[in-house]
């Protein structure tokens, strides 16, 4: 089994931290400061709340006003930079919350020490509370970041603006209107750094999920100028082309599915339990006299607590079938339990799509250890 992310606040990680600290403040009680960090309630805190647990630890060897406190973070993080030759690291992303949590009313300050520790440890996190509060100030200052000479302050810009940070703070303004986001995705579109063109990327995605006409028009404006940007527009628009969106279909070449047929297909396990797989195959053939460009997927339709189901959409492959060419594909889906997913027993749906269009569903049902199919 994974070790859990949350570990990485371990031991060694805190001797990393306490010879940088020392090392800016020569008082720091260390013994003090670990004694506050392993309370009690440590092992069983989750990750994010191990983050914001360990700058409540640190605040009070901290000084008390903000300008004096952020500028002691930041020489922290020069001495980490030094420590750790320059690297970025997920580790260290507990250190914006400083800035979330103590600078909101100093905006000057905060956005001056936003650009320095993003280019240690991204600060997407942190800035949101910012774009809540000052929402043109703030995304006036991302467009700027966009121009910035270090690729993380750049990929900064595109990524703390993203309107569906996953475990991030919502930015309910920018998914119902995304406009003051598209002039920074324009700037770095073409990013000499595919970091910064994939955050892009991302960030197009999530305004597909509320605002589809406006990626869908911009990548119909982007597509076929570079190879790369090309890239940009096709991660982009992922959601859309699983939901089938037939304009999106039609942009990257797949095209009609009059001539696709789809045969034999078999569900080889009708009941499996959890921790178990769902295992199926089919036949998928070009009947035409022409290549066609097929993006197959299957439709997984996961039984809710309610009764209904929801579909999942996952990917088997884009290629290039030649007139009459025919294979056979088999799959199979894990039934484990996972943090992301509640499983819940009963009736379950398998269906294959091709370039957009769903054909029939079949059936099979999760059931209980002691169950028979």
């Amino acid at each position: 089994m994974a070790e859990p992310l949350k570990n990485i606040y371990n031991d060694s990680f805190f001797e990393k931290f306490t010879i940088a600290i020392q090392q800016q403040i020569p008082a720091f009680d260390k013994p003090s400061f670990l004694a506050s960090i392993f309370d009690k309630e440590w092992t069983s805190r989750e990750l994010k709340q191990r983050m914001h647990h360990i700058v409540l630890c640190l605040k009070p060897h901290l000084p008390t006003e903000y300008k004096p406190m952020i500028q002691t973070v930041l020489s922290i993080v020069n001495q980490l930079q030094k420590n750790n030759k320059n690297k970025q690291s997920f580790e260290w992303m507990f250190l914006p919350e400083f800035v979330e949590l103590y600078g909101l009313n100093d905006f000057k300050t905060s956005v001056r020490a936003f650009e320095q520790i993003t280019q240690f440890t991204s600060c997407e996190f942190a800035v949101r509370p910012f774009i809540i509060k000052y929402p043109v100030k703030m995304m006036a200052q991302m467009l700027q970041w966009a121009k910035h000479e270090n690729k993380n302050v750049r990929r900064f810009a595109t990524e703390g603006c993203r309107p569906r940070l996953p475990w991030a703070m919502a930015l309910p303004p920018l998914k119902n209107d995304p406009q003051s986001i598209l002039p920074i995705l324009e700037q770095l579109k073409n990013d000499p750094s595919e970091y910064v063109r994939r955050s892009v990327a991302n960030n197009l995605n999530d305004i597909a999920k509320d605002n589809p006409a406006i990626v869908i028009e911009i990548a119909k404006k982007w597509i076929g100028k570079t190879t790369e940007t090309d890239k940009l527009v096709k991660h982009a628009c992922r959601t859309l082309l699983k939901q089938g969106n037939t304009e999106m279909m039609c942009l990257f070449g797949f095209s009609s599915i009059e001539n696709i047929e789809i045969t034999n297909f078999n569900i080889h396990t009708p009941s499996i339990k959890i921790g178990e797989a769902v295992s199926f195959s089919f036949d998928i053939k070009n009947m035409s006299n022409k290549p066609s460009l097929i993006r197959l997927e299957y439709g997984l339709y996961y039984q809710k607590a309610n009764g209904t189901l929801s579909r999942k959409v996952f990917k088997i492959s884009e290629t290039n079938y030649e007139s009459n060419a025919s294979r056979t594909i088999s799959r199979k889906q894990s039934f484990k339990i996972t943090t992301t997913r509640k499983l819940h027993l009963g009736l379950h749906q398998i269906a294959i799509i091709v370039n957009g269009q769903e054909f029939d569903r079949y059936d099979f049902l999760l059931v209980t250890p002691h169950s028979s199919s």
